[in-house]
């Protein structure tokens, strides 16, 4: 069983001390769980490159399973093989292929889409090299993601889900067709209190009795992904519980 945690790299426009803030956090949560997934500028604001700070943490802490996110709403085909590349080349275990949020800075749209990228990765072939993987809903029309599905990635990872219905649906129906199932659960604090309500979350279903609700979550996927984006040091507080 794994559980891996998500981490959102600093703005660009961040100073020094930020970043290395940053690698602070890295090395404490790598204490306590079995890896972590950086995101690719979420919600459009443009940050440090997920596959720099990748490459730099997996050089700091070797054994860390490192997996990272990469957007194609601005992205080329060959811009995509191109980070492709360079993950693989720096070790990494993996890069969950999405469209992503429209850029702050300019309304630039490749056009790609998340399956079509994927797709031209297997022509490649470097899913005989890395694990490729696709963002789903929490509660998906399995006929509406059959692109997704036909691309066949790896596996895939869940947006925020709600109840525990929802992973074993999901499984049920997509790891008997062979995919790897990740689901993302955000820890449920004061402080992730505003983005639950942006996510439109209902967390009552595991609020006051989360331990189990990760350990049933890990129990039918055999992995998780935490997502903390305001309170980095409840979350490593529970991790460091949950290990115990």
């Amino acid at each position: 069983m794994a559980i891996r945690y998500e981490i959102n790299p600093p703005k660009i426009s961040d100073n020094v001390e930020k970043l290395e803030r940053l690698y602070s956090r890295i090395k404490q949560i790598s204490d306590v769980c079995d890896g972590i997934h950086l995101t690719d500028s979420v919600l459009g604001i443009e940050r440090v490159s997920p596959i720099i700070i990748a490459t730099e943490s997996r050089q700091k802490i070797p054994d860390l399973r490192i997996t990272i996110s990469l957007r194609v709403i601005d992205k080329s085909l060959e811009q995509i093989s191109n980070i492709t590349q360079a993950s693989i080349e720096a070790n990494l275990d993996g890069l969950l292929v999405l469209m992503g949020d429209p850029s702050q800075n300019s309304n630039h749209n490749s056009g790609i889409f998340p399956s079509q990228a994927v797709q031209h990765l297997n022509d490649l072939e470097y899913n005989k090299k890395t694990e490729i993987f696709l963002s789903i809903p929490s509660n998906p029309s399995f006929e509406k993601i059959s692109k997704k599905i036909n691309s066949k990635p790896h596996g895939f990872v869940t947006q925020v889900i709600h109840n525990i219905s929802q992973v074993q649906r999901i499984t049920d129906y997509l790891s008997p067709r062979g995919f790897k199932i990740i689901p993302c659960v955000l820890f449920p604090s004061e402080k992730n209190l505003k983005s639950a309500e942006f996510l439109k979350l209902d967390w009552s279903n595991y609020k006051d009795n989360f331990s189990d609700f990760i350990n049933q979550t890990q129990k039918i996927t055999g992995d998780v992904l935490l997502t903390s984006p305001n309170d980095f040091k409840g979350a490593l507080e529970f991790l460091t519980q949950l290990q115990n």
